[in-house]
């Protein structure tokens, strides 16, 4: 590829930050991170489950069993249940607990303190609820760390003072253990997962630049072919291969861009046929022309002794052999425009002094018609004969379709490098707005029911083509106090 196509394809590249390349990666890392913290999020929360469910489940039947095998005398003996809760809490599972009991308004625990801040006032009510004998568990976090608190009642083993065997002594048991080393290896298993998570998705950036560049090559390949089909390379096609729909899309387009180039090689040719056509009347004419003037220049010259029809009639051929002189010529000149063979000739010239040359020349120099405002000392690169036709044909067009006086104006605009500006302004009614956009259309005629007009019907679009040849632009418009104004603006 050339350095321009290099820097035109790193150019769009930096244009298009998130392009479909970019857009379908992310899609890609998307989906594999949803997955991934969809299964972590499962895993974990299983996991999560089993443990702890599977502690709370060793820890409440362990201390079931203990509670059932304690020996309850009544009234409450304090010392001897601190020796059995001391045993109790020694004989934990799967860890030793703290175990702390109530009677009424006694307390007793295995520990210093008679009491836990852990065992909360729910628990407590369901261990002490009527008719409670299986005991009860719930899981509390207290600042910051988590514990799993047992409650059970104990009930009579056998007929007591009017008690039915099985029945509750009022005599609550109250286990406590640390859940912290259950959570840090739940914490170890989130820390896992959040590790494998970052390489599983730089594993899944491989295929996913693998799969945006497979889907990407034909689009890639498309926006090369179009832009070159845009520079006229109409021959170009993509190679289409597979049987998915972005080799259906490619396939399209090669189809679409033979029938383009059938159509646009037909349209050519006929347009070339065309060209040549008029080209090859207008060459065939100048001969016939050239000696029918040269007979109505001595018809002119006799007029005068010719009775007054014959007069008339040797004038109106007169006038309309040069209409057809003048229309020829024109054709020939728009021939050369459309065959490319116009040449620019160009030359440091005083501006000013070529209006006034071209103003001389076809005598329009009556003050009453022509107005000028001449900036002298304006030099610029010009062709003399082409801006002499530019200027003749705008001033020329001002005359026949406007009304004097006609104002010519010549001035520069942006300094030494910027532009020459001729303005050519009349009095008449001005351009209607329907007809600004086709005035410089070859035959134009604003009105359609006016078949036959004072010019050729191509002076203003040869005028368009020599301001194009200068690689200056002219405009028409018209002026907010009446009258139409032609503007053409040539770099200096």
């Amino acid at each position: 590829m050339p350095g321009g196509g290099r820097h035109a394809e790193a150019r769009r590249r930096r244009l298009h930050p998130f392009g479909l390349r970019t857009r379908l990666v992310l899609a890609f890392l998307l989906v594999a991170a949803v997955g991934c913290g969809t299964t972590a999020a499962l895993t974990y929360r299983a996991a999560r489950n089993a443990i702890l469910e599977q502690t709370q489940n060793t820890a409440v039947t362990a201390f079931r069993q203990q509670v059932e095998t304690l020996s309850t005398q009544l009234p409450v003996n304090t010392d001897g249940l601190r020796s059995a809760l001391q045993t109790i809490a020694r004989q934990g599972k799967p860890r030793p607990w703290r175990v702390y009991a109530e009677y009424g308004d006694l307390r007793v625990s295995s520990t210093d303190r008679p009491e836990s801040s852990v065992l909360t006032p729910e628990l407590r009510r369901r261990a002490t609820a009527i008719g409670a004998t299986h005991g009860s568990f719930q899981r509390v976090v207290k600042d910051g760390t988590p514990y799993l608190t047992i409650a059970v009642p104990a009930v009579f083993s056998n007929y007591y003072r009017g008690f039915p065997e099985g029945s509750p002594t009022g005599l609550v048991l109250y286990a406590v253990m640390d859940l912290g080393e259950e959570e840090a290896n739940i914490e170890a298993m989130v820390v896992a997962a959040r590790d494998g998570a970052l390489p599983a998705l730089l594993v899944a950036l491989i295929p996913a630049l693998v799969a945006s560049r497979g889907v990407l090559r034909p689009v890639r390949e498309l926006r090369v072919a179009a832009h070159s089909m845009g520079r006229g390379l109409l021959d170009t096609r993509i190679h289409a291969k597979g049987s998915d729909e972005l080799a259906d899309l490619a396939r399209t387009f090669n189809e679409s861009a033979a029938e383009l180039e059938r159509s646009v090689t037909e349209l050519r040719s006929a347009e070339a046929r065309a060209r040549r056509f008029a080209s090859d009347v207008s060459h065939e004419l100048r001969t016939p022309l050239a000696g029918m003037l040269a007979v109505t220049e001595v018809l002119d010259e006799d007029a005068g002794t010719l009775d007054s029809d014959t007069a008339r009639a040797v004038r109106l051929i007169s006038a309309e052999t040069g209409k057809l002189a003048v229309l020829v010529e024109d054709l020939m000149e728009i021939s050369r425009f459309d065959a490319r063979a116009a040449e620019l000739h160009t030359d440091e010239v005083d501006a000013a002094d070529s209006v006034r040359k071209t103003l001389q020349n076809r005598h329009w120099t009556d003050p009453d018609r022509i107005v000028t405002e001449l900036t002298d000392g304006i030099r610029a690169p010009l062709d003399p004969r082409r801006f002499d036709i530019v200027v003749a044909n705008l001033v020329g067009n001002a005359l026949r379709h406007g009304s004097p006086p006609v104002t010519v104006r010549v001035y520069a605009e942006g300094g030494a490098d910027g532009w020459l500006v001729t303005e050519v302004a009349d009095r008449g009614p001005g351009i209607p707005e329907d007809v600004l956009p086709h005035v410089f259309d070859r035959f134009y005629k604003a009105d359609a029911a006016r078949t036959r007009s004072a010019g050729s019907g191509l002076g203003l679009a040869i005028t368009l083509e020599n301001v194009r040849l200068h690689g200056g632009t002219v405009v028409a418009a018209n002026r907010p106090d009446g009258g139409a104004v032609f503007t053409v603006r040539i770099p200096r």
